[in-house]
């Protein structure tokens, strides 16, 4: 059995067990072996805890013949320890890149402790535009959470800035795509694509298990459409920013169905001037997504916001 095969293997066996991280402690993360030398990073569906050292999301790890390649870098330089342990675990080599889907915290807020490392952070120029105007207030609100984990980090952005919105990269011999379709989740959110294995890690264009959170910084409308996009491509596997790596279908149910029914919904009451209090009123019972994790936290606050960016509109 080559060692490749080997790899693949361990990690299989280990999909469903918490991973090893530094000093014995158990990292908040399960190892999801999508194809031979590519894995996710899952993490837990819930928010941001002193446990789970804000590694309430997923992460990719990319085995290349010249090192590894990780997606995204956790919200704090102990998280990045610990997905760096568990990334050179899996592929028996350094991480040599990052590159960051998007702008919230635990995607970037790691690159310090990468950049201590030698490894190159790659990002578009609109996502690190948009980390820099987001980094003071990610630190502060991080910080009641992390406490002491939150030492050491800085807000250090990406040392290989590209320019486009559709980038393509050969890094050690696997074509990797990198596609800003619109603003979503964040502004400058974008999707890391696989084109040969066709896999799709969405960062936080995609939610499954759980619902989806609207932020003021969030566009509903947009989002939609670079969840369309995403479709478009016809990715065969899709690692999600949050919740279990999944298919087009499932996606399509737990993320683009939601944000369909709220731009729909929403932007109706929007041109018509209903208010916000109305719009909650409406459209704040719906149970078709009342399965999701999260749905009595989130729901109705992703309503008044997604209604008052709408009605700041027009």
């Amino acid at each position: 059995m080559n060692t490749l095969i080997r790899r693949f293997a361990t990690a299989l066996a280990l999909a469903a067990v918490l991973p090893h991280a530094t000093a014995g402690e158990p990292a908040p993360l399960q190892v999801h072996a999508v194809k031979p030398g590519i894995f996710a990073l899952v993490g837990e569906i819930g928010g941001r805890t002193y446990a789970n050292h804000g590694l309430n999301a997923n992460f990719g790890v990319i085995d290349t013949a010249d090192g590894t390649l990780l997606i995204d870098s956790g919200a704090s330089a102990q998280g990045a320890r610990l997905l760096e342990a568990e990334a050179t675990r899996l592929t028996g080599k350094p991480v040599r890149w990052v590159i960051n889907t998007g702008v919230q915290d635990h995607r970037w807020l790691g690159n310090g402790h990468f950049r201590s490392r030698g490894a190159e952070l790659i990002a578009l120029s609109r996502t690190v535009e948009f980390q820099q105007k987001n980094a003071l207030a990610q630190l502060d609100s991080l910080r009641p959470v992390l406490k002491e984990r939150l030492d050491g980090t800085e807000a250090v952005t990406a040392s290989r800035v590209l320019a486009g919105t559709h980038e393509t990269l050969d890094l050690g011999g696997r074509r990797i795509e990198i596609h800003y379709f619109a603003d979503a989740h964040f502004p400058g959110d974008v999707v890391v694509w696989l084109p040969q294995e066709r896999i799709a890690f969405t960062g936080d264009h995609v939610y499954v298990d759980r619902m989806l959170g609207i932020l003021p910084q969030s566009n509903a409308e947009t989002w939609l459409e670079a969840f369309e996009a995403i479709k478009a491509l016809d990715p065969t596997v899709i690692v999600p920013g949050h919740g279990s790596v999944t298919d087009v279908a499932k996606a399509q149910a737990d993320t683009g169905d939601y944000l369909a029914f709220i731009v729909s919904g929403v932007k109706a009451l929007a041109e018509d001037m209903a208010g916000v209090d109305a719009a909650v009123a409406q459209l704040g019972d719906a149970p078709q997504f009342a399965r999701l994790a999260n749905y009595d936290e989130l729901h109705r606050g992703n309503v008044s916001r997604a209604y008052l960016r709408f009605e700041a509109a027009q």
